[in-house]
Order: C-alpha cells, then structure tokens, then sequence
C-alpha cells in the first residue's frame, strides 16, 4: 500500500492530525482575498493537478481507515443518517458501481474489482473487506447498496432524485456534515434543502445552481468547494449532536485558537448516475488546524483578509461569529500585506 494510514480519532481526545504532506495538499477554498457566494463549478475527473485532491475522482487519503472506523460509531448511535427512500435502490446500485470502478482504476494497490457478468467480487485491502455479491440482488449484500458502498468512502453522500425540473434528496449517508440533517432534508427539493443559506437566494445563485446542475450529463462530472469553520476536528457536527460540539465553541482563547480552530472544506462533486439518472453528490470533508495552515504563506494571508472581511450574516451562518474577533487577531499576525497570487493552490 503506497499510503500510511493515521491512528486518530474524530471525537473524545481528538487524536486527528494531518501529515506534512495532508497539509500541502489541501484543498483551500479562496482563489482570491475576499468571499462571496458563487456557483463555481469546474469538470471534474482523472487527470487533476498531480499530488491534489482533485487527481483521482474519489480522492483516498491518510484518514480513510480512521474516517470508516468513525462512520461506523455514528451511524451505531444514529442508524437515520444512512436513508434510502424505496424509489432509490436503483441509483444505489449506480453509486456502488461508480465508486468501485473508479476506486479500483484509480488505487488498483489498495482497492480490486472482477466482474463476471453480474457476479462480482470486491475487495477493499485497507478495511479487509472481501465480497462476493450479484449485482442489482439485494439479497447478496449484507446491507442495501448505497449504504454499502458508502460505508466505504471518505466523505457523505447524498442521491438525489431528478423529477419535476427539480432535484429531490431522496437517499444519503450523511455523518460528516456541517450543521444540516439528513432526517430532517430527507424527501425535499433543492430549494427547500438550501432556504437556510442568506443572501444566496436573492443573488440568485441557487436557480443558476440548479440549472447547471440538471444539465449534467453521464460522464461529465463537475465540483466545487464549499467551506465553514469548526472547533476541534470533529467529523460530526450535525444537528442532532450539537449539544456535543456546540458548547465547544466557548473553549477558543487567544493562547488555543491556533490548534484547536479548524477550517472546514467540503470537495462537493456531482455525477449523473446512468440507469436511474439520479444525481450523486459526494462532499467529501477535509479539516486543517490554523496552525498548520498558516505554514503556507500564502494562504495565512488570504484566509486573513477573508475572515476578517466576511460579512456578518455569512460569519454567522459559517459558525464562528463567537470566536471571528479571536480568529482574526490570530491570522492578522501571518499577514504581512504582501499581494497574493491567483489561485488555490500554494506557491510553490
């Protein structure tokens, strides 16, 4: 195996941490020095910026085993954040085919596929899982499809559902997410799911959103990045759990902030699936302590300029308006004023 996989925890004594080369890799989400809503979607494939997290299509990195492990402790607590609705079994199918197929091409070393018609065996070398199932059978899983595979893959999932020139979250599995329930979302549209969202309505960004998004064809995925802030590098911070991660926004100090302020992106990317035509929508979470992100210059700068000019509303919906004024007189002292080049990506 070509990638060592950390011992960390997600939750209790928060052991996750992120390798010198998990820090490089990152994916920032500002290509400038100020933020606003837009739909900023760009194709997404193979071939992506070598050493990224964009090169393969469902990137596996040094958390995959410990994500799994804590996938599997949430979802023990809560079985409502893996649902299906019984219109959806098809589309799990499609999803378990894209994710092997593409985890098989992409990391050949850790993960295999063979197929002989639709009898197919599966072998997942990190969790030592090996399955012999029949394909579109059920009954040859010892769950249903997506919650199968899914338990499986980094980041969460959500199928959506396309009917009525809308989308519909009619499927998911959803124990990573920032502040917004599956339970709670599960049977609405697109609109409905994103009324929290302030100023994006008005702008108009979500009928555009939904455009393009409808028009997704087989074969052509797309991504885009999506961002928030967290205290402590907790995976679940849903609705449901908030009087375990909530009260820990009160614990950041000038002398903690560095280690314990963690800023939280999401690599969202979308799939049309091809014999139900639902919509996949992996969101993969990647999390950076401000003390190490701002061992890139470059981006010690920007997210600066960011947090500290962010408008208040948006401050408030991302989740850090407690701790913005502590936020920033931290990163204020990683900005040196230099201009900042175009881009994500660090300078090399």
């Amino acid at each position: 195996m070509t990638i060592r996989f950390n011992d960390e925890t997600f939750r209790d004594d928060y052991s996750y941490h992120n390798s010198a080369e998990a820090i490089r890799r990152f994916p920032f989400p500002f290509d400038k020095d100020d933020y606003m809503y837009s739909v900023n979607m760009e194709p997404h494939g193979t071939g992506g910026r070598a050493g990224s997290v964009f090169e393969k299509r469902f990137d596996v990195d040094e958390h995959y085993v410990a994500e799994m492990r804590d996938r599997a402790i949430t979802l023990a607590g809560d079985p409502l954040r893996c649902q299906s609705l019984p219109h959806m079994e098809l589309a799990g199918w499609d999803l378990l085919e894209l994710i092997m197929q593409c985890k098989a091409e992409d990391y050949p070393e850790l993960f295999q596929l063979h197929r002989d018609g639709d009898r197919w065996h599966w072998v997942n070398r990190p969790l030592g899982i090996e399955q012999r199932f029949t394909f579109l059978d059920s009954t040859t899983l010892p769950c249903g499809p997506m919650e199968y595979i899914t338990r499986q893959a980094q980041g969460d999932f959500a199928v959506l559902d396309q009917r009525e020139n809308n989308l519909w979250m009619d499927a998911g599995m959803v124990t990573s997410q920032a502040d917004w329930s599956l339970d709670f979302d599960i049977g609405m549209n697109f609109f409905e799911w994103h009324a929290p969202v302030p100023k994006a309505a008005e702008m108009g960004i979500f009928q555009r959103a939904l455009k393009f998004l409808l028009a997704i064809p087989q074969g052509s995925p797309s991504r885009r990045l999506n961002w928030t802030m967290t205290v402590n590098p907790r995976l679940d911070t849903s609705p449901e759990n908030y009087h375990l991660w909530g009260p820990e926004k009160r614990t950041i100090t000038p002398e903690n902030v560095g280690a314990k302020q963690y800023l939280r992106v999401e690599l969202q990317s979308f799939w049309r699936l091809p014999r139900s035509n639902a919509l996949a929508f992996p969101i993969r979470c990647y999390m950076i302590a401000l003390q190490d992100l701002v061992t890139v210059p470059k981006w010690g700068r920007r997210l600066h300029r960011v947090i500290r000019d962010l408008p208040d509303e948006l401050a408030e919906y991302k989740g850090f308006t407690v701790n913005r004024q502590i936020i920033t007189d931290y990163l204020a002292q990683f900005d040196d004023g230099k201009p900042t080049s175009p881009g994500i990506f660090a300078d090399d």
